[in-house]
């Protein structure tokens, strides 16, 4: 049994509240009929679902990443403002967008939820005179001609877009318009100078990945001109075959969780641009997007084979307490390292893969919502010292590739307030069927104590229309008593609140 220790005078870091982060993108049912459903009874005025609204507004979103993802780069936003929309052949997934939804709607979209906009550019087809002309468009007053298109769209006042990402994954070979290190990083610098140009307020991110060579060519061209490193990871790779790993399989994806941001960290240090440059992890998940045929080589001549499988990524049961833990361990991770991670987007927000299912009638909260339900209303913006005294425990599964590993069965996490006494634990048990004990700080003796937890029945639980299994519930009160061991249930996300 663990016994653990909080020193809450020493403090590791501020969580930036832009850590809780979501991502929406062109892709099957996120915009058209997810988000943005004219027509539907649970629309507003502006055709934007008010339950989804109102179940975003619930999580506190802070910041949306928009408009993809691989979508943008294809995607011209000149097409998808003004009274005349012109519909566009989607070359990244291969179907039509009407630009129905574009820049104006997407900025209503923000300020309805009351989170700061984050505006990612064409960097595939598009140059960097494209991306510095959308920044026109949304920032300045009245200079120039987008700006005064602007105005004559009826948005008199500046978007005041402060966050963009030039480019998505345009380092791979899947990404439309894809670049070497050396072209990326000429582009980038380009792009970076033309924008800043433009507004020297806002702050640019880069897409990067943490390989020595690109990300040395990028920082030393760019290096000045950048306040932010995004990065992307989903673990359980389901692009082609839609086979999801199991709850144990899932488990052994949170081993080293931290390490592309261990590695950016030492590549920016023997830079010298750790204190300048912050990493937005601004696409993560633990299942990536099912969609066969679209990026591999041998590509679907029937629509059937490429567009009807899409649908597989809204099976809910899917979603069960696996997902819920994964994504408890990465913000754990992620709040270990909020000295420099600064912002993470949870890809994406709404259908797909994401925390929020919409259908006709509704909305379904799927088991990661709860987390992020959990963490935003109970854990603390401060991330302190916590050492465990005992020997953790661990466990064996078995991986997706069928070899076996070993885990730790618990991830554990010490918060404070910035603005009240008391502190916050997130305690995570991975265990599939096995409670774990720890014992709370001795110096916490004779205090309140409050555990709120995410669980359900089982391992493979989840949510669904007309049906709800997991969900954020008082589990525990009492009184902290030297010696009386907590209990944390098997397959559970809990935070232990410590007045």
């Amino acid at each position: 049994m663990l016994t653990l220790h909080v020193n809450r005078k020493r403090e590791l870091g501020k969580r930036d509240p832009m850590l809780y982060g979501q991502f929406i993108e062109h892709f099957h049912r996120q915009i058209y009929g997810g988000v943005y459903d004219p027509g539907n009874p649970l629309s507003d005025a502006d055709g934007l679902r008010t339950d989804v609204l109102e179940a975003m507004r619930r999580i506190g979103v802070p910041v949306l990443r928009w408009p993809g993802g691989c979508f943008v780069s294809s995607y011209h936003w000149k097409d998808a403002v003004g009274p005349v929309r012109k519909p566009a052949f989607d070359k990244a997934w291969r179907v039509e967008d009407p630009n129905t939804f574009g820049t104006d709607e997407y900025i209503r979209l923000c300020r309805k939820l009351g989170c700061e906009p984050y505006i990612c550019t064409n960097a595939g087809t598009g140059a960097a005179e494209e991306m510095s002309d959308w920044l026109e468009y949304c920032n300045l007053e009245n200079e120039g001609q987008y700006a005064k298109a602007r105005i004559a769209n009826g948005f008199p006042a500046p978007h005041r877009v402060k966050y963009w990402s030039i480019g998505n994954e345009n380092y791979g070979p899947w990404e439309i318009g894809a670049k070497t290190a050396e072209e990326w990083g000429r582009l980038v610098l380009e792009a970076a100078k033309m924008m800043k140009h433009v507004d020297p307020t806002v702050e640019l991110s880069a897409a990067a990945v943490p390989d020595l060579d690109w990300m040395f060519r990028l920082l030393q061209l760019c290096g000045s001109r950048l306040d932010w490193i995004s990065l992307h990871q989903y673990w359980d790779a389901l692009t082609e075959q839609d086979n999801p790993a199991d709850y144990e399989a899932c488990m052994a994806f949170t081993a080293n969780l931290g390490s592309q941001v261990d590695r950016v960290r030492g590549i920016l240090k023997a830079l010298g641009l750790e204190r300048r440059i912050r990493i937005a992890f601004d696409e993560w998940n633990l299942r990536s997007w099912h969609h066969p045929k679209v990026h591999s080589q041998e590509l679907g001549v029937e629509k059937e084979s490429y567009l009807a499988p899409r649908d597989l990524n809204d099976r809910n049961s899917t979603y069960t307490m696996a997902d819920a833990v994964f994504s408890a361990c990465f913000l754990n991770e992620m709040h270990r390292n909020c000295d420099l991670v600064k912002m993470a987007n949870f890809a994406p927000v709404l259908n797909t893969r994401g925390c929020i299912y919409s259908w006709e009638g509704g909305v379904v909260l799927r088991s990661t919502y709860q987390v992020f339900d959990l963490y935003v209303h109970h854990l603390g913006d401060t991330v302190v010292d916590l050492w465990a005294e005992g020997e953790a425990p661990r466990w064996q599964v078995r991986r997706k590739d069928g070899d076996l590993a070993e885990v730790e069965a618990l991830d554990l996490l010490a918060t404070g307030w910035s603005n009240r006494e008391g502190i916050a634990l997130a305690a995570v048990n991975k265990h599939a069927d096995q409670p774990q004990e720890i014992l709370l700080d001795p110096a916490s003796a004779g205090r309140a104590f409050t555990v709120f937890t995410v669980n359900g029945p089982s391992k493979d639980s989840y949510n669904d229309v007309g049906r709800t299994e997991i969900s954020v519930r008082k589990s525990a009160e009492g009184v902290c008593r030297a010696g009386e061991a907590l209990v944390l249930e098997p397959h559970s996300v809990n935070v232990i609140e410590i007045a």
